[in-house]
């Protein structure tokens, strides 16, 4: 491994915010740029050092980001012929050092060197024990001694943790490794694992104790309960530790074995990077028979409250990969699941450990395992409270032919070769409890394939198919496809309900579709859990079904979707929707005119410019700068808080991007708040920029997730100029960091000419007035777009006619 960090092109150009091709031009044009000192003719790499130096001379860049520094630290700490995402199970054992211990590493970074070397690894191993159990230091491979390189990264990593907290520093690290290996790996997103780790919670009734309660799980392993097998022999559990620091691979046939372990100094491998996800507040408490392991209560201020031992749900993922589901079940409920990569399952239980609030008494309630869930399940027994998955998709080896006879088919339908999303929902399907939920991202086409439809048949008609919640794209990878959200329950003895609720929640929100960052996630969350929440408390107490509401959804008896197909497409059950009749239309008709009206006054107040001859560029500060001299204050939403029953407003940045109004509303006290002189932007970037003015929908507003809010001191700072220099294209360049799929925007490293406030006003003026201008805009054409769907809509079904008979084509 090189003895320095080293950066690549494509490094090089995600720190000074510009395209790959500059860098080959800086390469050509600028002998003095740094040579290559490793990689491949096709991909070299450079010397950080030195290319931070010649990008900082050229006056590229001010200062390279602490998250840099460290990835590049992490990338220098990695071994080519090891895991190569190890060094990340090294970060997570530090940062996790930092969150539950901080004064433990103030009281070690002074120390010399040759001390920490063997001082720091004790301090890791106590705060994992702490935090993860007994035997952590196996279960991560800790070494007994580190080298210079990983002194340096806990160095760059206690710099990055000062500014955005160690859970968040986590993530950020996570995060990059993601979007640099987006074809490996497919994280769900926190949005869409919040909305599957809501569904369990219309459970307000105490379900059954599972049958056969072999095991009690003690606060200590904290392990759910298991079931007998099916010769009500209760099943056994091995002593080994639950996962372990080797890689796993798929065998071609036959169980896998327990995976090999790898050297200590070999930190486990394999990252996720999924977006942290908020806790879901108000899990159902459930009875579990004699299995009632939890953690105890915690209490304290900060510390969320959380069910008691005796009631702690059980949350199962059999693919768990980096835990985004597991993460949304909060760390209240005893959470257990399964991964094929030994390295995504260490990376999973110190994220999980990182958003547990640091006062939560450990060990955590956690299980997570290695190994092939479908050909060596190593949760045998376990019946859980909810199974949440997204299972991996298209699977041809997935174990056809060695599992003809297993006993988790249900009826003995043996899942078709090509379906393995359906072995996996049954696989899910064997982990719940009577009553219990399963709830799983999969693609649409597992609803309608011919080949599936023995098994589709067979979960109609033992009731366990509850919904299927038809999703616009982009909720989930792959983002180019509407997934469907199958819900289940594993029936009870007698329980006789054989209905099936099919939404179209894709119809309900057309302007989704345009992809994912067009998505209202307050409003679709509301629409699945509102609609499910009332179909499934009826469906448990025998009340009647909510009506049928044409085009979004319908509640399917089982004769009725049983034919030849057994296609259980929600769109192919649905009605269509009703047309507006036709006093709307002409409402709509005539607030189009209205606003076609305003925006004749708004362009006549549009400024007049004039060209002016030799431009001046004046001197630049940084937001950064500005705030260090205290003319600005700069505020990050980070993950925000979670939308609930509150009264504040709350506002997102798909909100702000789209120019709405809030969309949520919260009950949190200390978020911050807009205020009239604030500027808001989103944190992925783009040219939105709002300078928020008394009585516009986001004065008062709190901030959600993903959002920055400058607040200007208006004697230095003009908030419309701040707000009109940031909305202008590639203002933003430069601060950004770009992924092959996303931007994020370093707020501190945004650039603005430093100008005199008195000229900022006058520049101020005219763009609040260009605003205007776009706003008026953009509400016109959104209107327009609604009445010509509507009388599309309207035509097509009949509904209206043209009053002229049709008339004659103007061209």
């Amino acid at each position: 491994m090189p003895d320095r960090p080293e950066v690549t092109a494509v490094e090089i150009a995600r720190l000074a915010g510009v395209g790959r091709a500059a860098v080959s031009n800086w390469r050509r044009r600028h002998p003095d740029f740094p040579r290559p000192v490793g990689g491949t003719d096709s991909s070299p790499t450079f010397p950080l050092d030195q290319v931070e130096q010649w990008l900082r001379d050229q006056g590229k860049i001010a200062e390279l980001p602490p998250l840099e520094r460290a990835w590049q630290q992490l990338e220098t700490l990695r071994d080519p012929d090891g895991p190569p995402v190890a060094p990340l199970i090294g970060a997570g054992a530090f940062l996790l050092l930092l969150h539950r211990d901080p004064a433990a590493w103030t009281a070690l970074a002074d120390r010399p060197d040759t001390r920490l070397a063997t001082d720091l690894p004790r301090a890791l191993r106590h705060a994992a024990r702490a935090a993860i159990g007994p035997d952590a230091t196996d279960r991560l491979g800790l070494p007994a001694l580190v080298g210079p390189t990983y002194l340096d990264l806990a160095r760059l990593l206690a710099r990055l943790a000062d500014t955005h907290g160690a859970p968040a520093a986590y993530e950020q690290l996570l995060t990059r490794h993601a979007e640099a290996n987006t074809r490996q790996l497919a994280p769900t997103p926190p949005e869409a694992a919040a909305l599957l780790a809501a569904l369990p919670q219309a459970d307000t009734a105490a379900p059954q104790a599972a049958p056969h309660a072999a095991e009690t799980a003690s606060a200590a392993t904290a392990r759910p309960h298991r079931a007998a097998d099916t010769s009500g022999t209760p099943v056994d559990e091995p002593a080994a530790a639950p996962w372990h620091t080797g890689a796993v691979s798929r065998p071609a046939s036959g169980p896998a074995d327990a995976p090999s372990g790898a050297a200590a100094s070999a930190w486990p491998h394999s990252a996720a990077g999924d977006p942290v996800v908020p806790s879901v507040p108000g899990w159902p408490h459930s009875a579990t028979g004699a299995a009632t392991g939890g953690p105890a209560v915690p209490s304290g201020p900060g510390v969320p409250p959380g069910p008691s031992a005796a009631g702690a749900v059980t949350v199962f993922d059999p693919a768990c990969g980096l835990g985004a589901l597991l993460l949304a079940a909060g760390p209240g409920a005893v959470r257990a699941g399964q991964d094929l990569d030994a390295g995504y399952a260490a990376l999973a239980v110190l994220r999980l450990a990182l958003q547990t609030p640091a006062a939560w008494p450990g060990p955590l309630a956690v299980d997570l395992r290695p190994g092939d869930a479908l050909r060596a399940d190593a949760h045998p027994g376990l019946l859980a409270d909810a199974v949440l998955c997204q299972p991996p998709y298209n699977e041809r080896d997935w174990g056809h032919d060695e599992l003809q006879f297993d006993p988790r088919w249900s009826g003995g339908v043996v899942p078709p070769r090509g379906e393995s999303e359906l072995a996996w929902l049954l696989h899910c399907l064997s982990h719940t409890r009577p009553g219990g939920l399963a709830a799983l991202l999969l693609p649409p086409t597992v609803a309608s394939r011919r080949a599936g439809r023995r098994v589709r048949s067979e979960l109609i008609r033992t009731g366990a198919l509850r919904a299927v919640v038809a999703l616009p794209a982009g909720t989930a990878p792959p983002y180019g496809v509407p997934l469907h959200l199958w819900v289940l329950r594993r029936p009870r003895p007698g329980d006789d309900f054989r209905q099936v609720l099919l939404l179209d929640a894709a119809a309900a929100h057309p302007a989704a579709e345009g992809g994912r960052d067009r998505i209202d996630w307050p409003a679709l969350t509301r629409t699945v859990l509102d609609t499910w929440y009332a179909f499934d408390a009826a469906a448990r107490s025998g009340g009647p079904l909510p009506a049928d509401r044409p085009g979004v959804h319908r509640t399917v008896t089982a004769l009725d979707l049983l034919d030849d197909e057994t296609d259980l497409s929600p769109a192919r059950h649905l009605p269509a929707a009703p047309t507006a009749p036709p006093d709307t239309l002409s409402h709509l008709r005539t607030r189009v005119g209205e606003l076609l009206g305003a925006l004749a006054d708004l362009d006549a107040r549009l400024p007049e410019v004039a060209a002016v001859a030799e431009p001046v560029v004046p001197p630049s500060v940084t937001v950064g700068e500005l705030a260090r001299a205290g003319a600005l204050e700069v505020h990050s939403s980070g993950q925000g808080p979670a939308a609930g029953t509150g009264t504040a407003p709350l506002l997102t940045d798909q909100d702000l991007l789209a120019g709405r109004p809030p969309s949520g509303t919260t009950d949190a006290t200390d978020a911050p708040t807009a205020r009239p002189g604030d500027v808001l932007l989103p944190a992925l970037g783009g040219e939105t920029a709002h300078a928020v003015r008394a009585g516009d929908p986001y004065d008062g507003a709190v901030l959600g997730p993903r959002l920055h809010l400058l607040r200007p001191d208006p004697e230095q700072v003009d908030p419309d100029y701040l707000a009109g220099r940031l909305r202008a294209t590639g203002a933003a360049r430069r601060a950004s960091s770009y992924a092959s799929t996303t931007t994020r925007l370093d707020i501190r490293r945004l650039e603005l000419p430093r100008l005199p406030v008195e000229r900022q006003r006058v520049l101020g003026a005219a763009f609040r007035r260009l605003a205007d201008f776009r706003t008026g805009l953009a509400r016109t054409t959104e209107l327009a777009d609604t009445l010509t769907r509507t009388l599309t809509d309207a035509l097509a079904a009949g509904t209206v006619e043209p009053a002229d008979g049709g008339g004659e084509s103007d061209g």
